[in-house]
């Protein structure tokens, strides 16, 4: 007979797993941002702005 219990459990863990790696992997990316020396912020050229599609490319723009 399937044990369902025992399925559900063993993917309930390796959920809790997949999140606790996910949450481990954020907090060290935070923390190497938070360390990282500050890079100057750049401008760089663009379109005209106006209206609510403005600067979309052309495959997304709003219709």
């Amino acid at each position: 007979m399937i044990d369902y219990e025992e399925m559900y459990y063993k993917m309930v863990r390796a959920s809790e797993q997949a999140i606790n790696i996910l949450i481990q992997a954020q907090r060290e990316c935070e923390e190497l941002y938070l360390n990282a020396r500050e890079t100057p912020v750049v401008m760089l050229p663009g379109r005209k702005t106006g209206g609510d599609d403005a600067g979309l490319p052309t495959s997304t723009k709003i219709k």
